[in-house]
């Protein structure tokens, strides 16, 4: 898969154990998913960056989020070199699961049918983000 090699950035996990509640450790370090239709940024519509939870690097801009009616925020791009794509075949299935490049959190999964000019969709927990707003808006 392209991307770039997370492990001199990896982290170890068990330093985000306290760090993080419960469930945002679930899905970063244990590849959980959270519920459908459940996440706090699924609707957010301000302008801003998506940043990974843990180590706060910039993932994705407000531009890039389209709503895919898939219950998880979407995205048609991530900022480049910021996501590591590795093949997934857990669950009986073919997914492309994508981590933050600079932690190594997991942060969802992305497909090759969104609408948009680059058909991906980028479909991401909203346990593995945080959103900060534009300061001009």
């Amino acid at each position: 898969m392209n991307g770039n090699n997370p492990a001199r950035w990896r982290s170890n996990p068990e330093q985000w154990r306290n760090k993080l509640s419960a469930e945002q450790f679930r899905v970063c370090w244990e590849k959980g998913t959270e519920q459908p239709y459940s996440g706090a940024l699924l609707h957010n519509r301000k302008s801003g960056d998506y940043q990974c939870v843990c180590c706060k690097s910039v993932l994705f801009h407000s531009g890039a989020k389209f709503d895919s009616g898939c219950g998880w925020p979407s995205f048609d791009r991530a900022i480049e070199g910021t996501v590591t794509y590795t093949e997934d075949r857990s669950h009986g299935m073919a997914r492309v699961e994508i981590t933050c490049s600079q932690c190594g959190s997991h942060l969802g999964h992305v497909f090759p049918d969104g609408p948009t000019e680059t058909g991906q969709r980028y479909c991401v927990n909203s346990l593995s983000l945080d959103f900060e707003p534009d300061t001009d808006a």
